[in-house]
């Protein structure tokens, strides 16, 4: 019995049980991907028109990416208090929309509407940093699977909620919003107290890597099968006994990881963990004896990067370490008589670690950062919009392209970290090659959209979905490699900037403006038409009964589509230019390429 508590007492304190926990919590944490399902609901019970819709949108972008209270919060107190901020924001912020769209109380006025989707989103910012913060303390090995997963779930959480409230199967369209603003906030509070660091490092075993083969064995299942239902039931009519049994089972494999901390836990030698407690922690004074030679080697490296040929980098790697060993010989030598007065470099080179001020005084930040904010600012445009998109092509139900596109983006920051490996491991070429490639894979989505050829929903949300997703997987790694880890919290708070900003011209001002334009031009022609076959005396009561403006047809979104696929053509441009600046950066870190 004494075994079996303290197993239950180590089960209870489990990096796998943390991180499985987490990837809970991110499953239902992205409920800014549901803005598209929800929009049309706010749009018709408020009457707002599409500029208004979009000006909501932004704010709901605002909220996903102003992370900076989230941040100093987590640090300052306990994760579980801050992840009860975020619940209570969630709960508040969307709560208040939806008793607002259900007319329980007096409706908002729009800037008001603003706040409260800001106030819901952010707290999104909350769960996303907890999740993180404790997942990567636990895991510091291995960081980029881990936030790799966290995020791909929390990109595919639109899918799984949408999914639940299908089984829900209420009449009521405002429904979704009450589930979003209650569904998160219960699942929270209910794993607050779970998620956070256990002392993970002390956690390693040799079964890690059988263990993450299966973590992304069911990611890979979980978005199959949800695109497997996602069309099921848009293209058969399902009886409500059906997708309640298709839920059980998604519920089923979101559960399923919980295996792994189990199994450790009860069902394996807890012997194997404790391997690494038997490695030799540095000394402080051998530490201290280190930073000093790291010093002194910085300095004399700066000077060797001032006189070494430029072809250098481009050796073999053993033949570039001899050739750059001979040169600092030679400057050792040459301060030691003083013919050299060896200087320290004013800043860091790109590579080390760079303070947010010295970041943004160069050149390759602001090609990252414009190449982020077109490219997903342009995906984003689509997202936020996707309700408005859809219905314009005919289509009634808007949730599939919802779920569809959340799932695809879970992929893309999936196989986007993925294959960026491969391209900077095996080939050592700069990780933008793979910003670029996603950024062209949007242009075609666009594209696609602005034509609405059969299919086109279907095909323009696959690819703009899946570069989307890309692209936070790669820019946060590129970051890192060509600015550092020592800041990467400020630099990486900075680029998600991109994202709302980029909304905010995209589809505030362009995407919403040119629909506007096309429903006042349609509705103008069906007035005059309503002039021609109707009685006078009837006009005014046709006037006041007017509904909100909706476009129909392939032309809403025609030159807004053809605009954004422009703009991801310029991305891969300032994309390219990275990758030609870029390129001596990443063979000095990787090597020389495998040919």
């Amino acid at each position: 019995m004494a075994e079996v508590g303290a197993r239950a007492r180590g089960f209870l304190r489990n990096r796998w049980l943390v991180f499985v926990a987490a990837m809970w919590m991110q499953s239902c944490a992205g409920v800014g991907y549901l803005f598209g399902s929800l929009s049309p609901v706010i749009k018709a019970s408020l009457g707002y028109n599409q500029r208004q819709l979009a000006g909501i949108g932004v704010a709901k972008d605002l909220g996903d990416s102003v992370g900076f209270l989230a941040g100093t919060l987590c640090a300052a107190l306990p994760l579980w208090a801050a992840l009860l901020v975020g619940a209570a924001q969630n709960l508040v912020g969307y709560g208040w929309v939806w008793l607002a769209v259900t007319g329980r109380v007096t409706e908002p006025p729009l800037w008001a509407m603003c706040i409260l989707i800001f106030i819901g989103n952010n707290g999104e910012t909350y769960f996303n940093t907890a999740a993180l913060v404790s997942c990567v303390q636990n895991f510091p090995k291995n960081r980029g699977p881990i936030v790799g997963i966290l995020k791909g779930f929390a990109g595919l959480s639109g899918a799984i909620l949408t999914q639940i409230y299908a089984m829900i199967h209420s009449p009521d369209h405002a429904a979704l919003i009450f589930m979003v603003a209650v569904g998160p906030t219960m699942v929270v509070i209910a794993l607050m107290f779970l998620i956070r660091p256990v002392g993970g490092h002390r956690q390693v075993r040799p079964s890690d890597g059988t263990s993450f083969t299966f973590v992304y064995s069911v990611c890979l299942l979980l978005a199959a099968y949800l695109m497997g239902v996602m069309l099921l039931e848009d293209l058969v009519d399902l009886s409500h006994s059906v997708i309640v049994l298709l839920t059980i089972i998604l519920i089923f494999l979101v559960l399923l990881p919980v295996v792994i901390p189990v199994v450790l836990s009860f069902f394996s030698d807890n012997d194997e963990s404790v391997y690494e407690l038997l490695l030799p922690s540095p000394r402080k004074e051998e530490a201290s004896a280190s930073t000093s030679s790291e010093e002194q080697h910085e300095v004399i490296l700066s000077e060797v990067e001032d006189e070494k040929p430029k072809d250098i980098d481009l050796l073999p790697a053993s033949e570039r370490q001899k050739r750059i060993a001979e040169l600092q010989a030679k400057l050792f030598q040459a301060a030691a008589v003083g013919a050299v007065r060896v200087k320290r470099r004013k800043g860091p080179r790109r590579g080390e670690d760079f303070t947010l001020m010295q970041a943004l005084i160069k050149a390759d930040f602001w090609l990252l950062f414009f190449s982020l904010l077109l490219g997903s600012g342009s995906g984003l445009t689509v997202i936020d919009n996707l309700g408005q998109m859809s219905q314009s092509l005919g289509y009634d139900e808007t949730h599939i392209f919802v779920s569809m596109i959340s799932i695809w983006n879970f992929l893309g920051r999936i196989g986007g970290g993925y294959f960026s490996e491969i391209i900077v491991k095996d080939y050592a070429y700069p990780r933008a090659v793979a910003l670029a490639t996603a950024q062209v894979v949007m242009a075609i989505g666009h594209f696609t959209f602005a034509m609405a050829w059969p299919g086109a929903m279907y095909i323009g949300t696959l690819l703009v979905g899946l570069g989307y997703g890309a692209h936070w997987a790669i820019v946060p790694a590129a970051a890192s490699e060509l600015f550092g880890v020592k800041n990467f919290g400020a630099l990486y708070n900075f680029l998600t900037v991109a994202n709302p900003a980029g909304s905010l011209v995209f589809s505030g001002i362009i995407a919403s403006g040119i629909y506007d334009y096309e429903a006042e031009k349609q509705a103008q022609q069906h007035h005059n038409k309503t002039l021609l076959a109707m009685p006078g005396r009837l006009l005014n009561i046709v006037s006041n009964a007017a509904p909100p403006l909706k476009c129909d047809g392939a032309i809403c979104f025609f030159l807004s589509s053809l605009i954004m696929s422009g703009f991801c053509v310029i991305a891969v441009i300032l994309s390219l230019i990275l990758v030609y600046r870029t390129r001596i950066v990443y063979t000095s870190l990787y090597g020389k390429p495998h040919t």
